[in-house]
């Protein structure tokens, strides 16, 4: 026996196999296990191209086609504003009434895609993510925190499209 409790043939009688006998037949084996190995490595790689080549297209896509629903939620907005325009004679609370049915439409798109107002109330604390404060003036409230909206902010999707213009109160 051997290191390996395998039986040793050229112990046992038999005789050992000679180096091209050794060499004929692995080499057959090695051959076509290299060519399926070759075979299956092409394939692999190919597939991996248009994996990648369908992602590029996809992300492609989705870059060109990324503001459409967006786009399609502000139509009805667009309509309702040249609706308006096509009215001559509309008298004022006529135009009031129509813009304020428009904002409404505006709002709702906006809301279905994700961007919703900032809009501090007075007294809140100032969030510099949130806010950019024009000017700093003393008031009769806690210091650092927001005294006035002079325009509203937007976020999209939780990041900021643009923050809040405020007026923040200084230490009295």
């Amino acid at each position: 026996m051997n290191d390996f409790n395998q039986p040793n043939p050229a112990a046992e009688g038999e005789a050992p196999p000679t180096d091209a006998a050794l060499q004929a037949e692995p080499t057959v084996d090695l051959d076509a296990r290299l060519a399926e190995l070759s075979d299956a490595y092409l394939r692999a790689k190919a597939e991996t191209e248009n994996i990648r080549r369908r992602a590029e297209e996809e992300v492609a896509k989705a870059r060109k086609f990324a503001v459409e629903t967006f786009a399609e939620s502000l139509l009805p907005v667009r309509d309702s504003l040249e609706a308006a325009l096509a009215i001559p004679n509309a008298t004022s609370e006529q135009v009031l009434e129509g813009v304020h049915a428009t904002l409404r439409q505006l709002t709702s798109a906006l809301e279905r895609n994700r961007v919703v107002e900032i809009n501090p109330t007075a007294g809140t604390r100032f969030d510099p993510h949130q806010h950019q404060a024009i000017s700093v003036v003393p008031a009769a409230q806690e210091a650092n925190t927001v005294v006035s909206v002079l325009q509203k902010g937007y976020l999209i999707a939780d990041r900021v499209l643009r923050p809040a213009l405020v007026t923040v109160s200084g230490a009295a």
